[in-house]
C-alpha cells in the first residue's frame, strides 16, 4: 500500500518515502536529517512519513515519534492516523480501522514511561513522582534555609537562580565552573556552596521518590549508558522520528544515537536558522553535526519551498542568514505571489513607534487584516510597556503570551498535591503543602504529622491516628478518610478528582478570594482528568507539558469580536500572521547587549531575528527607533541615549527593505532663505575679551 502524496512538493516527496525494503522485506532506512526551512511544511512532511512507514508495514507500536510539546504530539499523530486511513479505505473501498501511535509524546513524557518501567535496574521506586519547576524551587530554598546559605553576609543566589544553574549543568554536561563562568559570574564566588546545596537537591529527591524535568532525561541516559538495558529500549523501535532537533540539548542527542547507535531507522527534522533555545541548555551542533555521527553520514534533504511568506519577505530573510557563519546554505523560495518589500520604519522613540503600530495596525483592519492575524513582536517582555498603554488607551484588545500559567495558580495547585501525596506517600513537598491547608497546621504540626506517616512505613491511613491541633480537630477526620481512600490501591481513578475538590472547596472558600472563578479551575481539572486511564499519567502529563492558560483546555476564549496578538519572539516560533511588527531592531536588542563578545552568542541572536522576520506572511514591518530613554530617572525625565542601527541590517539586508521614516521628522522650508535684517557682529565680541 502506498500513500497519497499528491500534496507533497518533490522535495518533501523524497523526505517522506525515503528508504527501500530490505532483503528480508521489510522497510528500512539509514539515518535521515531533514532540514526544513521556515513555513516548508515541516508537520506536513513527517506526518507523511509516519504514514509511509505504517503504510510499508511497520507497526505503528514499534514507531516512536519525539516532539517538543504534547501538542505537537497530537497534532503530527493526528495528521498521520488520517492520512493511512484515507490510503487504507482507498485500498479497501470502505471503512478503516483507526491507527494509533502509543509511542508518540515529548522526551520527558516518553522518558517518564520507560523510566517506570526500568525502575528495578535503576534503584527507582516505580511510582516515584515528577516534580515540576515550582516544586524544585520549593526545594531548593528549604535546602537553602537549612544549609544555612540563606543568612550569609554576601548576598547568596535566590532559589530560581540556584535551580537555573543546577538545570543548566546537567543539561549542557559542562563543569560548574564553566556554567557559571559563561552564565553566572557574579554567583562564581559560590562555587563550593552551589556544588553543596546541588548534591543536598539531589540526595532530597532520591530520598523522597521524586523526580524532576532534568532528573528524567539524566536517568534515561544512565539507562541507555548500560548496552544490555540499552538494547532492550532499543529493540522496542524499528523507527525514531525526532521534530524540531535543533532545540535538543547535550543529553537528548546521546540519548539518540545510543538508541539507534549505526543510524537506521534515525530520522530527526530541524532547522538551524531557527535554533533560539540555547538559553535552555540546547545547542545548534546537534544539527550541525548531526550527518558526521554515522558512517556512512546521514541523507540530508533540505526543504527549501516556503508556503507562508511572499517572496518579498524571505528575500530580506535569506539576506540575513547568508552573513550566518555556521549553517545548512539554503534558499527560500516563495510558493504564494510577490508582495510588499518588508519596511524599515526610522521613529524618534518608543512613543513614535507605539504610536507608528496603533496607526497602522487599526489601517491594516480596516483594508480587512483582522487585528488576530496580526502581531506584535519583541526581544524581552518588557519592551512592549508603552506599546500595551497606547492600546489601552486606544480600546484596542490584545493578548499577551506570557504571564502566570495555569498550573502555577495556587488553588490548582493545592488540589494536584492532595493527589500527588495520594500518588507518592514519600512526597514530602506534596505532603507540607496539603497539610498547611487546614487551619492552624503550620510548618510544626505539618513536620511531626509527615514524621508520624514516615515512621508508619509511609502508610496515610495512619493519619487518623494524629492528634493535629485543636484548629484543625473538626476538619480532621474527614481529610484523613479522603486521603486514606485516595491513596488505596483498590480505589479507582475515576471520580478522584471530585472527591478530592468536594473536601478542598470549603478550604479554597476559606484561603482565597473569588472562590466561586477558581472553582472553575478545578471543574476543569476533573473534566481534563476524565482523558486519562490511570491518575499518574495524568499528573505526569501535566507537570510535563503544562497549559499556559485555562483556554489550552477549554479552547480559544472569546476576549473580543477581536484581539491583537502581542508575543516575545521565543514564544511566537512556530506560529504565522498576516502582518508582523518587530520592535526595536537595534543594537542592543537585536543583538541582545548581553551577547557581545561570543560568537556563537551573535549567532543564535540573527537567528531569533530571522524567527521574527519569517512569521510575517505578507507584512513586515522592522521597527528602529532612534533614541531610548534612560531608566531610573524622574517619572517626566527626558534624559536619553541613541541607539545605533543593528549590524544585522547590513547592505545586503537593507537592499532588501524599503526605509521609511515616520514621526517627528525636521520639516523643510519652501522658497529660498531670506537675509536677516540684523548681523550681530559675535566674532568681533569675542575677540574684544581678550
Amino acid at each position: 500500500m502506498t500513500v497519497p502524496a499528491d500534496s507533497l512538493n518533490p522535495t518533501q516527496r523524497l523526505a517522506a518515502g525515503f528508504g527501500a525494503r530490505g532483503a528480508d522485506g521489510s522497510f528500512e532506512a539509514g539515518p535521515l536529517l531533514i532540514i526544513a526551512g521556515a513555513g516548508t511544511g515541516k508537520t506536513n512532511t513527517l506526518s507523511h512519513r509516519v504514514a509511509h512507514l505504517v503504510a510499508q508495514g511497520v507497526d505503528p507500536a514499534r514507531i516512536l515519534l519525539l516532539t517538543f510539546t504534547r501538542r505537537a504530539a497530537v497534532e503530527m499523530t493526528r495528521r498521520a492516523e488520517r492520512i493511512v486511513a484515507g490510503a487504507l479505505s482507498a485500498r479497501s473501498g470502505g471503512s478503516a480501522p483507526a491507527v494509533r501511535l502509543p509511542w508518540s509524546g515529548t522526551f520527558h513524557s516518553v522518558a517518564n514511561r520507560l523510566l517506570r518501567h526500568h525502575a528495578p535496574e535503576l534503584g527507582l521506586d516505580p511510582a516515584f513522582s515528577v516534580a515540576d519547576r515550582g516544586d524544585s524551587a520549593d526545594l531548593i530554598d528549604l535546602l537553602r534555609h537549612e544549609l544555612e546559605l540563606s543568612s550569609q553576609e554576601r548576598r547568596f543566589p535566590r532559589k530560581d537562580t540556584c535551580l537555573a544553574i543546577y538545570s543548566h549543568r546537567v543539561n549542557t554536561q559542562w563543569s560548574l565552573e564553566r556554567v557559571l563562568a559563561e552564565g553566572w559570574p557574579w554567583c562564581s564566588q559560590w562555587h563550593d556552596e552551589l556544588r553543596r546545596l546541588a548534591r543536598a537537591y539531589v540526595e532530597r529527591k532520591q530520598k523522597l521518590a521524586i523526580l524532576d524535568y532534568d532528573d528524567l532525561l539524566l536517568y534515561w541516559h544512565a539507562l541507555m549508558q548500560e548496552p544490555a538495558l540499552a538494547a532492550a529500549v532499543s529493540a522496542r523501535f524499528d523507527h525514531v522520528l525526532v521534530d524540531e532537533y535543533q532545540d535538543t540539548n547535550s543529553l537528548q542527542a546521546e540519548i539518540l544515537v545510543r538508541l539507534k547507535p549505526d543510524g537506521r531507522g534515525l530520522a530527526v527534522v530541524g532547522d538551524d536558522a531557527q535554533a533560539i533555545y540555547s538559553f535552555r541548555a540546547a545547542t545548534v551542533d546537534n544539527i550541525l553535526e548531526f550527518p558526521a555521527r554515522f558512517s556512512p553520514p546521514a541523507t540530508v534533504v533540505t526543504l527549501e519551498e516556503n508556503f507562508r511568506s511572499t517572496q518579498a519577505v524571505l528575500d530580506a530573510a535569506n539576506a540575513l542568514m547568508a552573513g550566518a557563519r555556521r549553517q545548512y546554505r539554503k534558499t527560500l523560495r516563495a510558493v504564494r505571489p510577490d508582495g510588499a518589500r518588508p519596511r524599515l520604519v526610522t521613529v524618534v522613540d518608543d512613543r513614535a513607534q507605539a504610536d507608528f503600530i496603533v496607526a497602522e495596525v487599526l489601517a491594516q483592519r480596516e483594508a480587512g487584516v483582522l487585528l488576530r492575524r496580526q502581531a506584535v513582536l519583541f526581544r524581552s517582555s518588557h519592551h512592549s510597556d508603552v506599546l500595551e498603554l497606547e492600546l489601552l488607551r486606544r480600546n484596542i484588545p490584545y493578548v499577551k503570551y506570557g504571564g502566570l500559567k495555569f498550573l502555577e495558580a495556587a488553588h490548582v495547585k493545592d488540589l494536584l498535591a492532595l493527589l500527588r501525596w495520594a500518588d507518592n506517600p514519600k512526597n514530602a513537598i506534596a505532603a507540607f503543602r496539603v497539610l498547611q491547608l487546614l487551619p492552624g497546621m503550620g510548618p510544626a504540626h505539618a513536620r511531626r504529622c509527615f514524621e508520624q506517616v514516615s515512621a508508619a512505613g509511609h502508610s496515610l491511613a495512619v493519619l487518623a491516628q494524629f492528634t493535629p491541633p485543636a484548629a484543625a480537630r473538626g476538619e480532621w477526620p474527614a481529610f484523613a478518610e479522603l486521603m486514606a481512600a485516595l491513596a488505596a490501591s483498590v480505589s479507582p481513578w475515576p471520580g478522584q478528582v471530585e472527591q478530592a475538590g468536594n473536601w478542598y472547596r470549603p478550604q479554597l472558600e476559606r484561603l482565597y478570594d473569588a472562590a466561586g472563578v477558581r472553582a472553575a479551575d478545578l471543574d476543569m481539572l476533573a473534566t481534563v482528568a476524565g482523558q486519562y486511564q490511570a491518575r499518574e499519567r495524568f499528573l505526569t502529563e501535566l507537570t510535563l507539558d503544562p497549559p499556559q492558560a485555562t483556554g489550552d483546555l477549554s479552547g480559544p476564549p472569546l476576549l473580543d469580536e477581536d484581539y491583537l496578538v502581542l508575543s516575545t519572539v521565543h514564544s511566537a516560533k512556530g506560529q504565522e500572521w498576516d502582518a508582523v511588527y518587530v520592535l526595536n531592531v537595534a543594537d542592543g536588542n537585536f543583538p541582545s547587549e548581553f551577547a557581545a563578545g561570543r560568537d556563537e552568542a551573535i549567532d543564535e541572536e540573527r537567528r531569533l531575528l530571522y524567527v521574527a522576520m519569517t512569521r510575517a506572511k505578507s507584512d513586515l514591518f522592522l521597527m528602529e527607533p532612534q533614541r531610548y530613554a534612560v531608566t531610573q530617572q524622574a517619572r517626566f525625565g527626558d534624559r536619553h541615549v541613541y541607539g545605533a542601527r543593528s549590524r544585522f541590517l547590513c547592505e545586503r539586508v537593507m537592499a532588501r527593505l524599503d526605509h521609511v521614516g515616520w514621526g517627528d521628522a525636521p520639516t523643510a522650508t519652501a522658497g529660498a532663505p531670506t537675509a536677516p535684517a540684523t548681523v550681530i557682529d559675535v566674532g568681533q565680541r569675542l575677540r574684544d575679551l581678550w
